[in-house]
């Protein structure tokens, strides 16, 4: 039986994808070989790819004056690449700290350069977004991390640079909503929760930043090496790609980004809705910068919060826990998440608040 699996990554992937993926696996389109076997040199495999690169671009509306990337070391290895391909002028970088994974990016890049710290939202447990930033004049880049996965929080507006480019962590919404890439120098994102299984990440640089790397920059960390050989350079994760290729033609069938985009508003409504109108229920994210992907609540009583979590997971409603930083329960409700299960989630909290009132 299918759960509904709320899990903030690895994320649920749609049902069509995985039974494609389970028709292919043996022999993937009479070649007699599953894509887990074959070399990344291949015609099989070379289609995959660049169906992949080019549906990320026509989905997403990259510009041509960009290059996305299909990296490995997932999202936490650009923490250091980043810094290390950027801080190239004048090696200085702003950074706004608005959650856990913004908190590491920041001090990864410390020994990089001269990282400044623009913002924080840590004195109220990353609750908001920091909408006052003390910017550098010349700043390299200014660094967010657009939605955070364990606070629920989102950028619902970009801000406003006074120098250098936009650089996103994007790992949690890419794909979720519309974005302007000619908005951002850099977004990047780890594939496990909107996209594929881990393994791959998406990486969408300017061709002019790409190139002026550090001098100490690995090899396998200069955006220039994966740029230049088409993200082929070594054996790249082809099945995570091929199943990224595969969640893309999906989307595409559903309508693209914007479609996906309403359901997605559609789904976090219901679900805030319920929790503003319950007396039970709590979510305290400022209700400006609330997350369509990562919906943080509490009941107030830990003992209660385990019980739920206990009770959901007998009813179908798995990986609901919240986060150690912050407790409580999290509905992560990426893409795959169909508004059916949300549906069932908010009929579970109602039953469990009229047992346990």
């Amino acid at each position: 039986m299918r759960v509904y699996n709320f899990s903030a990554g690895p994320s649920m992937l749609p049902l069509e994808v995985l039974q494609q993926a389970q028709a292919d696996f043996v022999d993937y389109q009479g070649c007699g070989m599953s894509v887990t076997e074959m070399s990344h040199r291949s015609k099989q495999y070379d289609a995959i790819h660049q169906e992949c690169l080019a549906l990320l671009r026509e989905l997403m509306n990259v510009p041509d004056n960009y290059k996305i990337l299909l990296v490995q070391g997932g999202a936490s290895q650009q923490f250091d690449a980043i810094p290390l391909n950027l801080l190239s002028g004048s090696g200085v970088a702003d950074y706004v700290v608005t959650g856990n994974f913004a908190k590491k990016a920041y001090k990864a890049a410390k020994p990089y350069g001269d990282i400044r710290l623009a913002a924080s939202s840590e004195d109220k447990t990353y609750t908001y977004i920091p909408k006052e930033l003390t910017l550098s004049d010349n700043a390299d880049y200014l660094y967010i991390t657009q939605n955070n996965t364990i606070f629920g929080t989102r950028y619902t507006s970009l801000p406003t640079l006074k120098s250098g480019v936009l650089v996103a962590d994007v790992s949690s919404n890419i794909l979720s909503e519309v974005m302007d890439v000619s908005k951002y120098g850099v977004m990047y994102a780890g594939a496990q929760k909107n996209v594929a299984p881990a393994g791959v990440t998406i990486v969408i640089v300017r061709e002019d930043l790409i190139g002026k790397e550090q001098a100490i920059c690995p090899t396998m960390l200069k955006w220039s090496t994966q740029a230049d050989a088409d993200s082929l350079y070594n054996t790249p994760p082809c099945f995570s790609i091929y199943m990224a290729m595969l969640n893309l033609r999906h989307l595409k069938k559903l309508g693209g980004v914007a479609a996906i985009q309403r359901v997605n508003e559609y789904k976090a409504g219901l679900l805030y809705d319920f929790i503003d109108n319950s007396d039970f229920y709590h979510n305290y994210v400022n209700k400006e910068d609330r997350s369509l992907m990562n919906v943080p609540f509490v009941t107030g009583d830990k003992d209660l919060d385990a019980k739920f979590v206990s009770e959901a997971g007998k009813n179908g409603l798995l990986s609901i826990k919240g986060h150690k930083l912050v407790g409580g329960m999290r509905a992560s409700i990426y893409n795959a998440m169909p508004v059916e299960g949300v549906k069932a989630l908010i009929e579970f909290m109602k039953k469990f608040e009229l047992e346990n009132k």
